[in-house]
């Protein structure tokens, strides 16, 4: 067996590097991008929505 013959399954390092940085590229994406638009699409003046409930209780004649 010679030992300086290059093996059958040498991985093309071209596309492997290719791959990985595609891959971060679609991770990075979906990690930041909702929180991108979620962002943009919230208003900055968050208001609160409860409404004050008031009874006017009027009195009865008799």
């Amino acid at each position: 067996m010679n030992s300086n013959s290059q093996s059958a399954n040498t991985p093309d390092t071209y596309s492997q590097r290719l791959a990985d940085i595609v891959g971060t590229a679609i991770a990075l994406v979906t990690l930041t991008l909702p929180v991108f638009i979620i962002s943009h699409y919230s208003s900055p003046n968050v208001q609160n929505y409860q409404q004050n409930l008031t009874y006017h209780l009027t009195r009865s004649q008799k």
